[in-house]
C-alpha cells in the first residue's frame, strides 16, 4: 500500500516537474521572441480575413444561381471552410490581444478557443466532407449507372451532418486531454499523461487525415481521368469522320478533370505536409508548442489551401 501510495507521488511529482520546466521553456521562447509571434499572428488573422471573404463570396453566389440543391457537397464545403476561417480569425485574434488566462473564464477560454479546439473541429470535418466530395465525383463518372440508381439525396445530407458531427466529436476529448493553463500560458496537444499515448494520437492524424485521404484523391481521380479517356476513345471509334466538335469537348472535360486532380492532390499534398510534419514532431516531445513561430509558418501555408480551396470546385 505504502509503494503504491510512494510511486502515484512520483508520477505526479514527475508530471509536475515535466509541465513546468515546459511551462518555464515556452514563457522564455514567448518573451524574447513576442515581437515576431505578433506579426506571424497578424498574418494569420489576415489569411482567416481572405478566406472568410473568398468563400462567403463563393457561397453566395451558389445560393444566388440555386446550384445549391445540386452542388450540396460542394455547398458544405465552403461552409466548413467558411466556418474554419471565421474562427482563425477568433482563435489568432483572441492571441494577439494577449488575454490574461485566469480562473474559469480562462479555462474555458484555452479549453475551447486559444488551443484551436473550436478552429480544428471545422478543418478536420472540411477532411471528411472533401473525401465525400471526392466518392461523389467518382461514383458519377466511374459508376455512372449505379449512382443515378443508389445514391439518393438523403445519402448526401446524412453524409453533411456526418462531416459536421465526426469533427467534433473527434477533436474535443482529444483536445480537453491534452491540453492545460500552466503559468498563465495555455499549452495544447503537449500536456499528455501518457507520453505513448499521444505518440499514437499523432501517428493516428497524421495518417488518417493526411496519408489515407491523398490515397482516396489520387485513387479516384486516376480512376476518373482513365474513365473519361476510355469514353473519348469510344467516341473517337463510333464517329472517326465527323468527331472534331466531339473530340474538342472531350479534350476540354479531360483538361478541367487534370486540372481539378493537380488541384486538389497537388496542393493538398504539399500545403498541408509541414503541418502534419510539424504535429508529429510535437508527439515527440521536443518541445514544440502551439505558440512557436514554426508553428504559425505552418499553419499559414495550410490555410492558404483553405483560402483557395474553392478554386478547385
Amino acid at each position: 500500500m505504502t509503494e503504491e501510495t510512494s510511486t502515484e507521488s512520483h508520477l505526479s511529482v514527475v508530471m509536475t516537474t515535466d509541465q513546468d520546466e515546459m511551462a518555464q521553456t515556452t514563457g522564455v521562447t514567448s518573451s524574447s521572441s513576442r515581437g515576431s509571434a505578433v506579426y506571424f499572428e497578424c498574418f494569420v488573422v489576415v489569411i482567416g480575413v481572405i478566406g472568410t471573404a473568398a468563400n462567403g463570396l463563393v457561397l453566395y453566389a451558389l445560393m444566388a444561381s440555386k446550384q445549391h440543391k445540386k452542388q450540396e457537397l460542394i455547398v458544405n464545403q465552403n461552409a466548413l471552410d467558411l466556418y474554419s476561417c471565421l474562427f482563425l480569425i477568433i482563435t489568432y485574434g483572441l492571441k494577439l490581444a494577449n488575454v490574461p488566462l485566469t480562473g474559469s473564464v480562462g479555462y474555458w477560454l484555452c479549453m475551447l478557443i486559444l488551443n484551436e479546439n473550436l478552429l480544428w473541429c471545422g478543418v478536420s470535418a472540411a477532411f471528411l466532407n472533401l473525401t465525400l466530395i471526392t466518392i461523389e465525383r467518382y461514383l458519377k463518372v466511374v459508376h455512372a449507372v449505379w449512382s443515378k440508381t443508389n445514391v439518393r439525396k438523403w445519402m448526401i445530407y446524412s453524409g453533411m451532418a456526418f462531416a459536421w458531427i465526426s469533427g467534433f466529436v473527434h477533436q474535443i476529448p482529444v483536445a480537453f486531454e491534452s491540453s492545460a493553463v500552466i503559468n498563465g500560458a495555455c499549452l495544447g496537444y503537449v500536456i499528455w499523461k501518457n507520453p505513448t499515448t499521444g505518440m499514437a494520437y499523432v501517428i493516428f492524424y497524421f495518417l488518417i487525415s493526411y496519408v489515407i485521404i491523398l490515397v482516396i484523391f489520387i485513387f479516384c481521380y486516376g480512376k476518373i481521368l482513365v474513365a473519361i479517356r476510355r469514353q473519348a476513345r469510344v467516341m473517337a471509334s463510333h464517329n472517326p469522320a465527323g468527331s472534331s466538335t466531339a473530340q474538342i469537348q472531350s479534350n476540354k472535360i479531360q483538361s478541367n478533370i487534370i486540372k481539378t486532380m493537380i488541384l486538389v492532390c497537388a496542393f493538398y499534398a504539399i500545403a498541408w505536409l509541414p503541418e502534419n510534419i510539424y504535429f508529429l514532431l510535437m508527439g515527440l516531445n521536443l518541445n514544440l508548442t502551439f505558440l512557436d513561430n514554426a508553428y504559425y509558418t505552418v499553419l499559414s501555408i495550410a490555410f492558404l489551401y483553405i483560402c483557395a480551396n474553392f478554386c478547385g470546385h
